[in-house]
């Protein structure tokens, strides 16, 4: 990748921190190898472990557990016998199941706030890495609530690596209406969303220099 003109490395791992052995075992040595051509070719490593429990599926005791897979990842993956740089992780707890979010209108609630910031700090605590959010393709309100209640919870994240939270509204008026559409969309609801984003960073964010600060 190096003598292609890449300019870094991000590998996307779904894991399970408490299935076996025989499972776990060669991806983690995946892992290592990558990190060690990455520190061999002096590339950045961006590490994205996705929980997955293929017994539980994504239903609610999913989700009640996701801050200890979350957790399970970090713990793992912040060995310097991977050598990656950021890891790039699932918020711990999902805004759209804690009581009394703006985005858990509606819906069955799976946690209280206060143990939704428990289950932010219990996941993050003790990284040795920096950490950064992805968006899991959730919407711009939800995603903006994810960094308040890691900010809330005093979450050690350095910021995020966002996409779809971000601009799909802007791709779906592609679809529908065309290049000019999406290129206004993207200059006005896209610019704010930026600015939003980079606010709310502001008092959630940590420096990727000293993540545990």
């Amino acid at each position: 990748m190096s003598e292609a003109g890449a300019d870094g490395v991000k590998v996307l791992l779904y894991y399970n921190p408490f299935e076996g052995e025989e499972i776990n075992a060669p991806k983690q040595a995946l892992v290592e190898r990558i990190g060690a051509e990455c520190v061999a070719h002096d590339m950045p490593f961006f590490l994205e472990p996705l929980a997955y429990d293929t017994a539980l599926g994504s239903g609610p005791e999913f989700a009640r557990r996701m801050p200890e897979y979350v957790r399970g990842a970090i713990s793992e993956f912040t060995r310097p016998r991977y050598g990656a740089d950021v890891l790039k992780i699932q918020a711990p707890v999902d805004p759209r199941v804690v009581a009394g979010t703006r985005s858990s209108v509606g819906r069955e609630s799976l946690f209280s706030r206060q143990q939704a910031l428990e289950g932010y700090r219990r996941a993050c605590a003790g990284s040795t890495l920096p950490l950064v959010f992805l968006s899991a393709g959730v919407g711009d309100d939800t995603f903006m609530e994810t960094l308040e209640l890691a900010a809330e919870a005093g979450a050690p994240i350095s910021g995020v690596a966002s996409g779809r939270a971000t601009w799909q509204e802007g791709l779906a008026l592609l679809a529908r209406q065309g290049e000019a559409a999406m290129e206004e969309w993207l200059a006005t609801e896209g610019v704010r969303r930026v600015v939003a984003l980079n606010s709310a960073l502001a008092l959630s964010a940590t420096p990727w220099w000293n993540p545990g600060a």
